[in-house]
């Protein structure tokens, strides 16, 4: 008889690295300081219409309790800048859009 062992899944991590860097940068210092609570990266999926989602790279979790989605970008296209604030119109949280300035090294953190 064959014998089946539950094993943990471990999936591996999808974040490129301006999506990293913002975790390890600008998140991960804000949950040791106990502002946010938590985050997950790409936490929930947004229906903005027929056949049409979007799905945030990070849910975060304010100290308060309320949510947040946080969007990073190296670089913003149009469709993304469309469906960010498409998401604004439509969802009760807070949305914000990140973005590396490589000229100036810093982040640039926009609310849409």
């Amino acid at each position: 008889m064959k014998q089946y062992v539950a094993r943990a899944h471990v999936r591996p991590d999808k974040r490129n690295n301006t999506e990293r860097r913002y975790a390890d940068e600008i998140l991960e210092p804000r949950r040791r300081g106990k502002i946010i609570r938590a985050y997950w990266f790409e936490g929930i999926k947004l229906r903005l219409a027929d056949n049409t989602f979007y799905t945030p790279d990070y849910l975060v979790e304010i100290a308060d309790g309320t949510l947040e989605v946080h969007e990073v970008k190296g670089f913003w296209r149009e469709d993304a800048r469309v469906k960010i604030k498409v998401a604004a119109e439509i969802f009760p949280f807070r949305f914000l859009a990140a973005s590396w300035n490589s000229r100036g090294k810093h982040w640039e953190i926009e609310e849409i």
